[in-house]
């Protein structure tokens, strides 16, 4: 769906010329028969503000935006029936209330008054640890569960905020656990791609991202020797640090800034 914005300020016959231009650059990524929108997303604010109205005439555009995109992009599958699994985006302390890990839940569904545990990074000897969440929110509003495809805020009981980082899973007890290393299958980007313009081998130590987290691995290549770009392979690599992950998790590796690969984890340990 495009919306195509700011039409009170442009020319009337300049808007069939922007949609045959925009139609063309979708018809070269086969995207065909996409439906447009025109409208004016500052008119629309500030019909709401001046009237409080959401039924004013100049908020019809995002009526319709929003009508369009209900038919024609279909609900996202989410999975609450496997054990809760939230990667941690950001930490705070709350005064009077205590530390909130906010994050995109990925999957399951969490309850207040639920026990979950914080799996990966921090300390290399440290174990998951158990923590009770007292509290959700998503929207600043407080809600009795956080559900697949949430973001939310999760208050846990007695925790401080240095024992918390970035990166870190809120995981169900006992369904992840942490771990340096792995096997994936991988792919290395090509030149034309973005990526490297050189083969690697055994030792090379980019970072990989996981999730929320980034740290650096070395990558073991076996008898393969090397591994040009635009190739598949299957790798081992170690982390430095220990990361929450088990079979099919996602990963993308970068060097100096820029993205090289992209792999899924196969095995674990």
């Amino acid at each position: 769906v495009v919306f195509v914005n700011k039409v009170d300020l442009a020319d009337p016959e300049l808007l069939e010329l922007v949609q045959l231009e925009v139609e063309e650059q979708l018809a070269a990524y086969e995207y065909e028969g996409v439906p447009f929108v025109y409208g004016s997303a500052l008119g629309a604010l500030r019909a709401i503000e001046a009237s409080g109205d959401p039924d004013h005439p100049d908020c019809a555009c995002v009526r319709e935006l929003v009508r369009q995109l209900d038919a024609h992009i279909p609900a996202p599958e989410r999975d609450t029936d496997g054990p809760f699994l939230m990667p941690v985006e950001d930490v705070v302390t709350i005064t009077g209330r205590g530390t909130v890990v906010t994050g995109r839940v990925e999957r399951g569904v969490l309850r207040v008054g639920d026990e979950v545990e914080l799996v990966g990074l921090l300390g290399a000897s440290d174990a998951p640890r158990q923590v009770v969440v007292t509290g959700t929110q998503a929207f600043r509003r407080d809600v009795a569960e956080a559900r697949a495809g949430m973001n939310v805020g999760l208050l846990l009981r007695g925790v401080k905020r240095d024992e918390i980082e970035r990166g870190q899973l809120l995981v169900a007890p006992g369904s992840v656990k942490p771990h340096t290393q792995a096997t994936a299958e991988f792919y290395v980007l090509s030149a034309e791609e973005g990526g490297r313009k050189k083969p690697f081998g055994t030792g090379y130590a980019p970072q990989f991202f996981f999730g929320t987290t980034d740290v650096t691995g070395t990558i073991d290549v076996g008898e393969a020797g090397l591994v040009n770009p635009g190739d598949r392979a299957t790798i081992r690599f170690a982390l430095i640090k220990a990361v929450g992950m088990e079979p099919g998790v996602r990963f993308a590796v970068r060097e100096g800034g820029r993205t090289i690969g992209a792999g899924v984890v196969t095995e674990v340990g």
